[in-house]
């Protein structure tokens, strides 16, 4: 139970860092509008866990043009499958001015998925581990008043 608690904190506190470093690129990014130009498959064909196959996932390839002019071209970092974006699609770009290879699409997705899906992860085994502390704490304490 306290091994739950310990792996539930450190899954929190990547939840919070992921979200921290989500929200110091929001607020540093130039923004500019791109176009999805193809879809990267990835994955698939292997067999899990209960014998079936595992669906490869789609990469949106987005073109934009930064501020000065350049035209910059780059896979998005979350797939999906179905694809999330289909190939002519338009969509917001956040990049740094200093390092415009380092863009990502302004989407749910690209930007929360990895704070929401730790922090959850995080809370929740945090939450059962705190449960079954307490429980057992009130079960021993029951146990001694008889």
């Amino acid at each position: 139970m306290f091994g739950a608690i310990a792996l539930g904190v450190l899954l929190s506190a990547v939840g919070l860092i992921a979200a921290g470093v989500s929200i110091s690129y929001l607020t540093g990014a130039e923004r500019a509008r791109g176009t999805a130009t193809g879809l990267e498959w990835s994955g698939g064909g292997s067999i899990g866990r209960r014998g079936s196959s595992s669906s490869p996932s789609a990469h949106p390839v987005v073109e934009f043009t930064t501020a000065d002019g350049t035209s910059r071209t780059f896979r998005g970092s979350a797939g999906s499958s179905p694809p999330a974006y289909e190939v002519g699609e338009r969509v917001e770009v956040l990049y740094r001015a200093d390092s415009p290879g380092d863009a990502r699409i302004n989407g749910f997705i690209q930007m929360w998925v990895l704070p929401l899906v730790m922090g959850g992860l995080g809370l929740g085994f945090t939450g059962i581990g705190t449960a079954f502390a307490l429980a057992k704490r009130r079960h021993a304490r029951a146990a001694l008043s008889r």
